[in-house]
C-alpha cells in the first residue's frame, strides 16, 4: 500500500501507529476528518493477519465515522483505532496493556476520542479512562453511559421502522419477516424486540450459545449462507461488513436491508445493484448512529432521557435519505454521501469555538 497515496485519495488527516515494547501493543489511530470536531470513534481489537489489513480496516471504518457524525447531525470528526491482537489471549494483563493505550491516546491531545467497539468492552474504556479523558462510553460511576448496544439498536429499530414505512406504507415491526446475521450484544437487542412485536424472525451467528438463546425466545436458526436465502422481507446484517456482495445479492429474497453492521457494502456497485433490483437500502452509517450519539450526550452531562430522545431521532434521518435519493435520483447509499459531504463542506466554511470549550467542560466534569 502506497501510504501517502492512499491518505490523500480517503481524505484522511493523520495516522499514528502506537507500539509498547513492555505490554505487547500494536495500534493504530485514523483520524479522518476533524472539521466539525473532535474525531470519535471506537477502539476495534481484532487478530488481524498483517498490519496492512489492520491499517486497511480502520482507514475504512474512520472515514465511515465521519460521515456517520456529518449525516447524524453531531458536532463531530471521524476517527478509528485498531489493535492488532488475540482477544483473549492478550487480555490476560488488560490492565496495563489497555493503560498503555491510554497513554497514548492522551498523547493527541484531544483530537481523537475513543470509544467500544469490537471485542472491547466498559471495563476496557474504563483502563483506557485511568490515562486520559478522552474516551467515552464508560462505567457510568465514571459519567459514563456503558454499554452503547442498546441505543445502538434503538437506532436500527427506528431505521427499520422509516423502511418498512417507505417500502409497505406502514411502521409495525411485526408484520415483517426478519433475517438477523449476527446476534451479538447489539443483535440480540434488535432480535428481542422484533420478537416482541410479535415478527418472524431468523437468526445466524458463529457463536451456538447466542443463537440458542435466541430460539429460547421464539427465533428460528439457520446456518451458512442460509441466512441470505431465507423468505425474510428484511435483511439485517449486524456481523463484520461486506456481507453485500457479488455472490449474496443473487441469493436475497429480501425488500429491505436494515442492519447495524459497519461497512456492509462490499463495493459502491454492490449498492448500484441493490437499487437494480428494488432493493431499499438503509446505509449503514446512518442507521447504526444510536450508539454514537448515545456517547456523544456525554460530552455535554451524560443524561440518558436526552440520549434516548437523538438516538429516536434516526427514523427521521432514514427518511430524509430516502427523499434526498427520490430528489436527486440517486441510489440511497449515495444519498447519505452527500448529504453528508454537503454538511462538511457549510460548516467548514464556519469556525466552531465552542468545539474545544466544550471538550475542556467535559474534561473538567470527568476529573470531578
Amino acid at each position: 500500500m502506497e501510504l501517502f497515496a492512499t491518505l490523500d485519495t480517503m481524505g484522511h488527516e493523520e495516522v499514528v501507529f502506537f507500539h509498547s515494547k513492555d505490554t505487547g501493543l500494536k495500534a493504530i489511530v485514523a483520524i479522518h476528518n476533524t472539521v466539525l470536531g473532535p474525531a470519535l470513534g471506537g477502539c476495534r481489537m481484532w487478530p488481524y493477519k498483517s498490519e496492512a489489513e489492520a491499517l486497511n480496516d480502520v482507514l475504512r471504518l474512520s472515514k465511515g465515522m465521519t460521515y456517520k457524525a456529518a449525516v447524524s447531525g453531531l458536532n463531530l470528526g471521524g476517527g478509528k483505532s485498531v489493535i492488532i491482537g488475540d482477544p483473549i489471549k492478550d487480555k490476560t494483563a488488560a490492565e496495563a496493556f489497555f493503560r498503555s493505550f491510554g497513554r497514548f491516546i492522551e498523547s493527541l491531545n484531544g483530537r481523537y476520542i475513543t470509544a467500544e467497539d469490537v471485542n472491547t468492552s466498559v471495563e476496557i474504556m474504563d483502563y483506557i479512562h485511568m490515562e486520559t479523558d478522552h474516551v467515552v462510553g464508560v462505567h457510568p460511576v465514571h459519567g459514563g453511559s456503558g454499554d452503547p448496544s442498546p441505543f445502538t439498536a434503538l437506532g436500527v429499530i427506528q431505521g427499520i421502522k422509516a423502511s418498512l414505512n417507505r417500502k409497505y406504507g406502514h411502521t409495525e415491526l411485526g408484520k415483517a419477516t426478519y433475517a438477523v446475521q449476527g446476534v451479538g450484544h447489539v443483535g440480540f437487542h434488535i432480535v428481542k424486540t422484533l420478537l416482541d412485536s410479535g415478527a418472524k424472525v431468523f437468526v445466524s451467528d458463529i457463536n451456538q450459545d447466542r443463537v440458542q438463546q435466541c430460539v429460547d425466545m421464539g427465533a428460528e436458526a439457520v446456518t451458512g449462507d442460509d441466512i441470505y436465502t431465507t423468505d425474510a422481507k428484511v435483511y439485517v446484517p449486524c456481523a463484520l461488513g461486506a456481507t453485500v456482495n457479488e455472490k449474496t445479492i443473487p441469493l436475497l429474497k429480501c425488500d429491505i436491508i436494515a442492519g447495524s453492521a459497519n461497512n456492509q457494502l462490499a463495493t459502491d456497485e454492490c449498492g448500484d445493484e441493490l437499487e437494480k433490483r428494488g432493493i431499499l437500502y438503509a446505509p449503514d452509517y446512518a442507521i447504526n448512529a444510536g450508539g454514537l450519539m448515545n456517547v456523544y450526550i456525554e460530552l455535554q452531562g451524560y443524561n440518558e432521557e436526552r440520549a434516548t430522545r437523538m438516538v429516536e431521532g434516526v427514523y427521521d434521518i432514514i427518511e430524509n435519505i430516502y427523499k434526498v435519493a427520490d430528489r436527486d435520483g440517486l441510489p440511497t447509499y449515495k444519498a447519505a454521501d452527500r448529504m453528508a459531504e454537503e454538511r462538511i463542506a457549510r460548516v467548514g466554511k464556519v469556525k466552531l469555538p465552542h468545539i474545544k470549550q466544550g471538550r475542556d467542560r467535559y474534561a473538567a466534569a470527568r476529573r470531578r
